[in-house]
Parts: C-alpha cells; sequence; structure tokens
C-alpha cells in the first residue's frame, strides 16, 4: 500500500513507541478500501458486505463525525519508520449501546508484531486519561482469538457474548480504576 508520509501530519491525535495515529478524512477512503479488501482483513470486519467502498466510505464519515461529536473516533495507524498506512484503531460509540469501544484493524503485513497490543493500550490511556471515560468495551468475532487475546492482554475481562454490527460478539470490558490498577 506504499508509503503515506507524504500526508500532512497536522491532524495528529497521539503516538506510541512504533506508531503515529491521525485523524481520518476523506483522501484516505482509496487506501481504506484497499486495506480492508483482502479476505484475510475482512473477514473479522463483516466481510465483503460490510467491507465494499459503498460501506466502507459510509463508516468512514461516521469516523471522522465521531471527533466532531466525541473528541475521539478511529484513526489511520502509519508506522513511525517506513511511513506506512498500518491499519486503523481508535475509540467509538458501539452501535446505540452508551458504551465507548476501543478498535483496531490491521493489513496483514502488520499481524502478530505487538502492534494490535500497542494500539489498543494507547486507546484505552487516550481515552481514560484524556477523555475521562470511566469504561471502555471491545467486541470480537468468537473465533477471532488474536483480537480477543490482546483485549485480556490489557486487563479487559470477558463478560458476555451478544450479537454486535449484525453478528454474535464476545464483549469484553475494563473500567477505568482496573486500568490504572493493572498499570
Amino acid at each position: 500500500m506504499g508509503n503515506i508520509s507524504a500526508i500532512p501530519m497536522s491532524q495528529q491525535i497521539l503516538e506510541s513507541r512504533r506508531i503515529i495515529y491521525r485523524k481520518l478524512t476523506m483522501a484516505d477512503l482509496p487506501w481504506l478500501i484497499e486495506m480492508r479488501s483482502p479476505e484475510a482483513v475482512n473477514r473479522y470486519l463483516g466481510g465483503p458486505k460490510m467491507q465494499n467502498p459503498e460501506s466502507i466510505a459510509t463508516r468512514l464519515k461516521f469516523y471522522m463525525d465521531c471527533y466532531d461529536k466525541f473528541g475521539f473516533g478511529q484513526a489511520m495507524m502509519i508506522h513511525k519508520e517506513t511511513g506506512e498506512g498500518m491499519g486503523t484503531s481508535g475509540l467509538q460509540p458501539l452501535e446505540d449501546t452508551g458504551e465507548i469501544e476501543v478498535g483496531y484493524n490491521f493489513s496483514e503485513k502488520f499481524w502478530r508484531q505487538g502492534y494490535g497490543y500497542e494500539s489498543a493500550m494507547a486507546w484505552l490511556e487516550f481515552g481514560f486519561e484524556r477523555c475521562g471515560l470511566e469504561r471502555i468495551v471491545a467486541v470480537a468475532y468468537p473465533e477471532n482469538t488474536g483480537s480477543w487475546r490482546i483485549m485480556e492482554k490489557c486487563g479487559m475481562k470477558y463478560e458476555k457474548t451478544e450479537p454486535h454490527y449484525g453478528i454474535e460478539c464476545v464483549f469484553y470490558a475494563i473500567s477505568r480504576e482496573e486500568f490504572t490498577h493493572g498499570k
């Protein structure tokens, strides 16, 4: 997907050890479509039904609107050393539940290298320390063991299995107090 370091970093939100996070813009739509096109990436994001160009454009608008409404949302992750777009991660409302969700998805090239944990921890810290959130949740397909292992490594606890985004999901959560004491 190439180097995207030419994109202005004026929209930077935060930074972790290996990743820069910046707000998504409509100019990111072609990159987002390409990043979410492979079956390996989109199978846990609702598959082609939810990861087609029209649906991705709608979702991108939602991500951007979250910043105006809540002061946070999904962000593009940029690899510090290479300038490559890695995926998206951030905080957003979990449908109409009243809960705030941490989410992350990566191009396959960046799997199994600790980036998911690094990203999730950066957003949990951001949510609790900078946004004043009291609780953050996460959901994943039950068979997406990589994702829920990241949740557990971050200190999140399994609460239930229930439908979200039209599919059955495992549901994890962590409170500000649990996060602060777990650090």
